[in-house]
């Protein structure tokens, strides 16, 4: 089939070429299109003792692969405090602590950008440490996103948590149980080997008492034809002598 030339448009036509605004959403969508939100992940709250050290985790995920220009900062809001202040910041590789600040002393950078970990050790706390410590990470192209909070708590001697002490207890009661379990199958299964021993002796013994009374009857059935034929044979022994007794006695009388 061949086909013929394409009409020629007739002036004042609507034009079949897409619209500009197509066009520019096309473009934004492709070239301009926004980043993944980055998530940033801390403890809720951490506690440490006076003259202790605490670590300060900081991890975080991305859609993007980590990049050599990702940066770590952590910022500090003392209690009570309504202005955070920088104490740390990571970027281009390398580590860098702010020089003002009670904190320019007394942290050390223990994160590693490839395994995703931005976190922080605070050496010798003390209780003007109590605050708030916030980690913000920037992983170009990815760097829109919200922070995370952990608050610190600063005590003479650190408090036994409800939930660590909640978790012996359960710890504990699971492992009596699993101990109490573990002696009742252990005694089942020597109480059902000892009936079984006992079952294998009863049935051996009715066995050996079934085959004993049908040897005796054998034997007794053996026995039988001889004590008849002995009996017959005395009879008969009996019966000769007397008869040669009786015939005796006559022939003394035929001589007299």
């Amino acid at each position: 089939m061949l086909w013929g030339p394409a009409p020629a448009m007739a002036p004042g036509a609507p034009s079949s070429s897409p619209s500009p605004i197509l066009a520019v959403l096309l473009f934004s969508s492709l070239v301009l299109s926004p980043a993944q939100a980055i998530v940033v992940y801390t403890d809720r709250e951490v506690h440490g003792a006076v003259g202790s050290r605490v670590t300060l985790h900081c991890s975080f995920w991305s859609s993007e692969w980590v990049s050599d220009d990702i940066s770590f900062t952590w910022r500090y809001q003392p209690e009570g405090g309504r202005d955070a202040i920088s104490i740390f910041h990571y970027a281009k590789g390398q580590p860098y602590i702010d020089e003002v600040g009670t904190f320019k002393e007394r942290i050390q950078w223990v994160g590693d950008p490839r395994w995703k970990d931005g976190s922080i050790v605070i050496h010798n706390l003390d209780y003007s440490d109590n605050g708030t410590f916030t980690c913000d990470v920037k992983n170009p192209p990815d760097i829109v996103g919200k922070t995370s909070q952990v608050t610190l708590y600063v005590f003479e001697k650190v408090p036994t948590r409800y939930g660590v002490v909640l978790g012996a207890v359960i710890g504990g009661v699971l492992g009596v149980v699993l101990l109490l379990l573990l002696l009742f199958y252990v005694v089942r299964y020597c109480w059902l080997r000892r009936q079984a021993a006992l079952q294998r002796r009863l049935s051996a013994m009715e066995k050996g008492k079934l085959h004993k009374p049908a040897k005796d009857s054998s034997k007794r059935g053996r026995q039988t034809p001889v004590l008849y034929a002995m009996l017959d044979h005395s009879r008969s022994t009996k019966a000769a002598s007397e008869k040669k007794a009786k015939g005796l006695g006559e022939s003394r009388k035929d001589k007299k």
